[in-house]
């Protein structure tokens, strides 16, 4: 139950961030890519 738990707050987290990124990224057209953390590799 708590794996679910967390695995919806990471689907929710990631969505939100690339939303936040996509519309920084509009703003932002000069904006250099950078590497990203790959989902799964943490604890």
């Amino acid at each position: 139950k708590t794996a679910l738990v967390r695995m919806g707050l990471q689907a929710l987290i990631a969505r939100e961030s690339a939303r936040r990124l996509a519309r920084l990224g509009a703003t932002e057209p000069g904006l250099k890519s950078f590497p990203r953390r790959r989902p799964g590799r943490g604890a």
